[in-house]
C-alpha cells in the first residue's frame, strides 16, 4: 500500500493491488474516502470524491479535495510510475494549505 502523500493528517496512498480508474485514498482516524480521476485524452477533465464507509469527518474531506485537486497531474503520473513502470513511490509530506 505505497502511501503518496501525508497532508494535515491525512494518509493520501493507492492500494498496491487497486483498479483503473485512477484513483487515490484519503485516509484519517480510521475513516476513508476516495478520489477517482477521470482523465481524456491524457488530461484530468474531473474528479469524483466517494466516500468509503462514513467518508472523511466534514473538514478534513474538504482538505482532501482540495488537495487531490491541486495535485491531481502528479497523482496521474505517480500512478502510472507505480502500476505500469513498477516503479517504488517516495512519500512526502506537504506542509503548506494548497
Amino acid at each position: 500500500m505505497p502511501k503518496l502523500y501525508e497532508y494535515f493528517g491525512i494518509i493520501i496512498m493507492f492500494y498496491s493491488n487497486d483498479h483503473e480508474p485512477i484513483h487515490v485514498h484519503g485516509k484519517h482516524n480510521g475513516r476513508e474516502s476516495k478520489a477517482e480521476i477521470i482523465l481524456r485524452d491524457g488530461k484530468v477533465v474531473s474528479i469524483k470524491f466517494i466516500p468509503v464507509g462514513q467518508g472523511l469527518e466534514i473538514n478534513k474531506q474538504k482538505e482532501f479535495e482540495a488537495f487531490v485537486r491541486a495535485y491531481a497531474d502528479e497523482i496521474v503520473k505517480k500512478w502510472v510510475d507505480f502500476f505500469v513502470y513498477k516503479k517504488q513511490i517516495v512519500p512526502q509530506t506537504i506542509t503548506k494549505k494548497v
